[in-house]
């Protein structure tokens, strides 16, 4: 099993998503993301708040309106993994022979656009999540990982229909609302981003990263109290989460 962490990151000053924290799971088998939600990689673990507590009435939030120029790109970054390339590599040699005995093996097809994935070869890896979907037209792991290549490849609009078909078949899946998300947030779509998150968080109340996500999003639509709370949230279950309680809830 792999975790790819989610980081949006605004091109300029307006909307800064510099937060190294959002993470997504990407799944060998369906529905093992939530046995293992909470797990993330040691620099990730949850600890006790690290912000200092300061009245209310002298924090200074601070509302963000995105224009265009400053869209926020994503880039999909691995942390240290089981795997590594020549891991993925080998899956893809193991993948190619039970594909050479059976063409329409949708494991085989499944397993090697992972590792195409993984070695950044994200248009091949697309190729085949659309031969497993041709075969399994309801495989909610198709549609999620398929979506998560897409948002590397910046391809928002068909992430979002991705994770929303991943949902449709794995209704209680909270990485797929949070991609969702975080595709929505690419476009802008603030308002739009955050139902998903608040799901996401309703799955799993200790999902930090959708917290924080909920906040900026909410700061991006001029609501600095709501912000301010999930932030606060966000902080307490993960302190890298400070930054963007001090960015987009003026809290110093």
């Amino acid at each position: 099993m792999k975790k790819i962490l989610l980081h949006l990151v605004a091109g300029t000053a307006t909307v800064l998503l510099t937060t190294q924290c959002a993470s997504t799971a990407e799944n060998d088998t369906p529905g093992s993301r939530r046995a293992v939600s909470t797990e993330t990689s040691a620099a990730r673990l949850p600890t006790a708040s690290a912000v200092t507590e300061a009245s209310a009435a002298t924090a200074a939030p601070v509302a963000t309106t995105p224009t265009a120029s400053t869209a926020p790109t994503p880039t999909i970054v691995e942390p240290a993994a089981r795997k590594n390339n020549a891991d993925y590599k080998a899956d893809i040699r193991t993948a190619d022979a039970a594909l050479k005995a059976k063409p329409k093996d949708a494991e085989a097809l499944l397993l090697r656009a992972k590792a195409k994935s993984h070695l950044k070869d994200y248009r091949e890896a697309v190729t085949d999540y659309n031969t497993v979907l041709r075969l399994k037209p309801t495989n909610a792991e198709a549609y999620y990982n398929r979506g998560l290549t897409r948002l590397k490849l910046k391809e928002y609009t068909p992430a979002i229909s991705d994770f929303s078909k991943a949902l449709k078949y794995r209704p209680d899946d909270k990485e797929a609302f949070f991609g969702r998300g975080a595709a929505k947030m690419q476009l802008f779509n603030f308002k739009g981003a955050i139902p998903d998150f608040s799901k996401a968080i309703g799955l799993d109340s200790a999902y930090a990263d959708a917290w924080e996500y909920r906040g900026i999003s909410y700061s991006s639509i001029n609501k600095p109290k709501e912000a301010k709370l999930d932030l606060e949230k966000a902080a307490k279950l993960n302190p890298e989460a400070t930054k963007s309680l001090r960015r987009y809830a003026g809290k110093e």
